[in-house]
């Protein structure tokens, strides 16, 4: 079973897109050294982007070039 479930985080964004672009600018980041926000179990960047988008500790703001 996946965790944070599809299902969840797709509540959280406006659209798959969003969140594909999303977790994986965020786990770009955490590749090049930012902090977690959150705990987790994994140590793969994706999975622990997308935890924090489930606990809503990512905000993001969609302009005309893309995200931010």
């Amino acid at each position: 079973m996946i965790h944070p479930s599809l299902d969840t985080l797709v509540t959280k964004v406006d659209s798959k897109y969003t969140l594909v672009t999303l977790a994986a600018k965020r786990a770009r980041e955490i590749m090049n050294g930012d902090a977690q926000l959150t705990q987790s179990k994994s140590n793969k960047p994706v999975t622990i982007a997308l935890e924090e988008i489930a606990q809503n500790r990512i905000v993001y703001e969609r302009t005309k070039t893309g995200i931010k």
